[in-house]
């Protein structure tokens, strides 16, 4: 029982250098962050009629911003230099917002996949892409 206690510990309280650790941690915090831009994604286009890239945009937007909310509180420690780190967080994530534009554009405009799969496969792609770069020069 005590090592389910200390590895728990580890894996959910600690804070951790270790990536296995983090990446695992980010995994739980990408996914909230993907279920706040899935949502959104949602409402915006079936419920409220938005243009399929713009709702991504907008959906996308409300997922980083939970997204560096709970990375700072759970997954990578501060450098203290917050405001470094907020500017850096967001040039990541404005490059992986055009990422997913760009892969949305793709599979739904060219190949007439549906939206939703679409935000999956683009999600999943931007999800691995923004944990390296904000592991590597945000938080590192």
């Amino acid at each position: 029982m005590e090592k389910i206690r200390g590895l728990s510990s580890k894996y959910l309280v600690q804070k951790t250098d270790a990536i296995s650790i983090q990446f695992f941690r980010y995994l739980f915090v990408g996914g909230g962050a993907a279920l706040i831009n899935l949502v959104s994604l949602y409402v915006l286009t079936s419920k409220l009629g938005v243009y399929y890239l713009l709702s991504a945009a907008i959906a996308f937007i409300l997922g980083i911003v939970t997204n560096y909310v709970l990375s700072i509180a759970w997954v990578f420690r501060s450098t203290g230099q917050v405001k470094k780190e907020i500017v850096l967080f967001l040039l990541i994530g404005a490059t992986g917002l055009f990422l997913n534009e760009a892969i949305m554009y793709m599979l739904v405009s060219v190949l007439t996949l549906f939206y939703l799969g679409a935000w999956l496969i683009a999600t999943a792609a931007i999800m691995i892409w923004n944990f390296g770069m904000r592991r590597k020069f945000v938080f590192d």
